[in-house]
Order: C-alpha cells, then structure tokens, then sequence
C-alpha cells in the first residue's frame, strides 16, 4: 500500500475514534440526566398522593360533617 493511503486510513481511523469518545461521554452525560429525572419524578409522584391524599381526607372530612351536623335552629 502506498504511505498515502495509509496515512488517510490512519486519519480516518482518528476521526473515528475521536467520534466514539465523544458519543460515549454524551451518552454517559445522558444517562446522568435521565437517572436525576427518574429521581424526580419519583418524588413528584409521591408528593402527588400525599397532597391527593389529603385532598380526599378533607373531602370526606367536609361531606362528613355535614350529615353529622344538626341542621339550624330556624329550621
């Protein structure tokens, strides 16, 4: 093979694995981010059915005074 052809492999080569570095650091920077927002999500999610939860135990706690409550004087 002539020193030129080789030299352009070597060069391609090069390049290539420069890509590859590159794209396993921007995977790695990706995988990152998706595990944070995994995190988040989960505690998104748990504050969601503690604040839904409330919610439903004010609702009975309102629905349930009413019925147990006698009605007015003027009534």
């Amino acid at each position: 093979m002539p020193a030129m052809i080789i030299n352009e492999l070597i060069e391609k080569i090069e390049t290539l694995e420069t890509r590859q570095a590159f794209q396993e650091d921007t995977i790695e920077s990706l995988n990152s981010v998706i595990i944070q927002l995994n995190k988040d999500v989960e505690m998104l999610q748990f504050k969601f059915d503690v604040i839904q939860e409330k919610v439903k135990q004010s609702s009975d706690n309102l629905t349930g005074t009413e019925t147990e409550e006698p009605p007015p004087p003027h009534y």
